[in-house]
């Protein structure tokens, strides 16, 4: 890894900037104060050019935890060089876990927050993943804990937050299904959205849902709360849904779409509604 370099000022142009459309057109400044962990991300070519291995090294620093991470500082010096982002974030999530453990709890809440408030988002993403990798967690607690990165502020800790934990949502399907009721009633459309899109049946980067996929009627409670959502963010995420739906269940999604139609005349629905059937007009 490149040695750490000292924190530079923010200038107003950086803070104000629209995000390159290619990594090759990142500017320097911009890259080192990412990789620093001193600014977060605004699209997603900052967010996939992150050095998170760089990024490591300067939050260990600036935390004063070298001689605590010693281990883990070395370990990543020497790893492999690792691409993958959706790799990298558990990867270093796991090495925090296993740190955080062997500390006492007060230590361990301490360091936590730090990680799970800091301002680089890559490194609000690992403390997401740490909360959905503990195996110490009841689904519950899991659910709790990813709250604040679900209604965090930046897209990207967003979208780590139902990753983190979809693979327990998975194994506990029902009791998650029956918990994120009331994530589809918050007044934080971040939340609510955060529910339908970590139940989505088969979304693009994630582990399809084998029991959703089968009978997509298990989540249509949460689909229905929010079938006339104002937020284009939720629309959206329940559009997607019941398009990875029809793929396996084309007439039970047609029937809520019909349905929904007529007992809901908005343009919200209408919206939802057409983006659920995208796929089954295609194939017409």
């Amino acid at each position: 890894m490149e040695p750490i370099q000292a924190e530079i000022p923010v200038a107003a142009w950086i803070q104000e900037r629209k995000g390159a459309r290619k990594v090759s057109e990142i500017p320097p400044e911009v890259l080192n104060l990412l990789n620093s962990g001193q600014i977060q991300s605004v699209n997603l070519t900052e967010w996939l050019a992150v050095d998170h291995q760089l990024l490591f090294q300067h939050v260990v620093q600036s935390l004063d935890l070298e001689v605590e991470c010693q281990d883990m500082l070395s370990r990543w010096n020497q790893h492999p060089t690792e691409t993958r982002i959706m790799k990298l974030i558990p990867a270093f999530a796991a090495d925090w876990l296993q740190f955080l453990n062997k500390l006492t709890i007060e230590r361990r809440e301490e360091v936590f927050q730090s990680l799970a408030t800091h301002p680089s988002d890559s490194v609000r993403c690992w403390a997401a993943y740490i909360i959905g990798l503990d195996p110490q967690l009841e689904l519950a607690d899991r659910l709790s804990g990813i709250r604040a990165f679900a209604a965090d502020a930046h897209f990207g800790v967003r979208e780590i937050s139902w990753m983190a934990v979809r693979e327990a949502i998975i194994l506990q399907l029902p009791q998650a299904l029956a918990l994120l009721d009331t994530w589809v009633q918050n007044p934080d459309a971040n939340i609510r959205r955060f529910a339908i899109e970590a139940t989505r049946p088969q979304g693009v980067w994630a582990k399809h849902i084998t029991a959703l996929k089968n009978e997509p009627a298990l989540g249509l409670h949460l689909l229905e709360a929010v079938r006339s959502d104002p937020a284009k963010y939720v629309q959206d995420s329940v559009g997607n849904w019941l398009n990875d739906a029809a793929k396996s269940h084309t007439d039970w999604v047609q029937s809520v779409c019909d349905r929904w139609r007529k007992q809901s005349a908005t343009k919200e629905t209408s919206r939802i509604v057409t983006k659920a059937l995208r796929t089954i007009n295609k194939q017409k």
